[in-house]
């Protein structure tokens, strides 16, 4: 493995001091440099005013979108910011013109409020939803994939990695079928950002969405929305406003011709700001390095927790991620997650809104998240493992 300087990441980050965070794919640590750009950027605001500051630190907030690009690997005229990954999907989802009898292909790795918009559309418009399913391992079906292309299939969905069950979808592979077939490919890469390399080109995706709080350790309240140039121009966003379409005159408008067509004026850029610097810390990092750092990490937890009589991984796939999900047949998932905060060990449940149509298939009871970042340590997974067993 790559020699990682973990006691520099643990000095930059201020809440592993007094506790063990396995929660990064719910809200990570910011490291110092995120939450003192936030937190200057407001002292700033509080003393000469908001538009005054945005002003004058115009440079600075624009570089959010080219490092989003570097990121992902694009121009940055295809990134849109957003205050969600949820906000971001939506607006590319919604801005499709599906017609009656258009069909949809999703996975059962969709997210709670992506299936919310799906059932949304099918309901109001009469498109088909068609769920590919799974191959044994528990991943999307890539032959399945293929055999349900057909000429009314409008657009194909994907989550990369679910919130719960550890596995990483064959992204790429999807977005082979999808280019072969000429179909929009919509990725839903909230849980990857920031903790594997994410290209679009290698992924073949047309939109992608992410969000800023989990593994690119930025503010809440952030996320981002990439378009591919060739789709954006046929794509109009189901709301517009000045900023997204500018007035000509008082009875017409322009759509901008890039991805901010998909955003408000109105937002908190001091996020935004912060969401640049922290993508420019994890590129600083190397997102190739953060990976395999933070899938030793889970693997060896892996290993630990199976030889604790009792406790059942659920996780899926061929390739695991540093989501580490399972269940106790001695005590209730809620119950183990208050009894490891009173130790100061932060982790997650995951409910049946994160994969409604996964956890409906598996019949799985609600399952404990152990999500883990390049700033945690081996220490810190006995101590977890240890304060486990003693739980049960």
């Amino acid at each position: 493995m790559v020699a990682f300087d973990v006691e520099q990441a643990r000095r930059e980050t201020r809440g592993c001091v007094e506790h063990i965070h396995f929660n990064n794919a719910g809200a990570s640590l910011p490291p110092m440099p995120v939450a003192n750009a936030l937190y200057a950027y407001l002292r700033e605001e509080e003393e000469h005013g908001g538009y005054e500051v945005m002003a004058r630190r115009a440079a600075e907030l624009d570089h959010f979108y080219t490092a989003a690009a570097k990121l992902l690997n694009c121009s940055a005229d295809e990134i849109a910011f957003a205050d969600s990954a949820t906000r971001a999907w939506n607006a590319a989802f919604y801005a499709f013109d599906f017609q009656p009898g258009d069909r949809i292909l999703a996975s059962s790795a969709e997210y709670g409020s992506s299936l919310v918009a799906l059932l949304h559309q099918a309901k109001r418009l009469g498109v088909e939803i068609s769920w590919v399913p799974d191959d044994p391992t528990g991943q999307i079906d890539i032959n399945s994939l293929e055999s349900q292309i057909d000429r009314r299939v409008k657009l194909i969905c994907l989550t990369q990695v679910p919130s719960g069950g550890g596995l990483i979808n064959p992204a790429a592979e999807v977005g082979k079928v999808a280019k072969t077939a000429g179909i929009p490919y919509l990725l839903d890469a909230c849980q990857a950002l920031g903790q594997m390399p994410v290209d679009v080109d290698h992924l073949g995706c047309d939109l992608l969405c992410g969000t800023g709080r989990k593994f690119l350790r930025g503010p809440r309240g952030t996320g981002l929305l990439y378009v591919r140039k060739k789709l954006l121009e046929k794509l109009e966003p189901n709301q517009l406003n000045h900023y997204a379409a500018p007035l000509l005159s008082a009875k017409s408008y322009q759509l901008r011709s890039d991805a901010k067509r998909f955003e408000c004026w109105e937002r908190s850029y001091a996020a935004q700001l912060a969401l640049g610097v922290a993508i420019d810390y994890a590129l600083a990092w190397g997102l190739e390095a953060i990976s395999e750092r933070v899938r030793f990490l889970a693997t060896s937890l892996r290993q630990k927790l199976a030889g604790i009589d009792g406790v059942t991984l659920t996780d899926q796939g061929l390739e695991h991620c540093a989501i580490v999900t399972f269940f106790s047949a001695q005590l209730p998932a809620k119950q183990l997650q208050q009894q490891l905060a009173l130790r100061q060990i932060n982790t997650s449940t995951v409910p049946f809104s994160a994969n409604p149509v996964s956890s409906e298939k598996l019949h799985h009871p609600a399952l404990l998240r152990a999500s883990l970042h390049y700033y945690n340590t081996v220490e810190e997974v006995e101590c977890f493992v240890a304060e486990l067993k003693q739980l049960l």
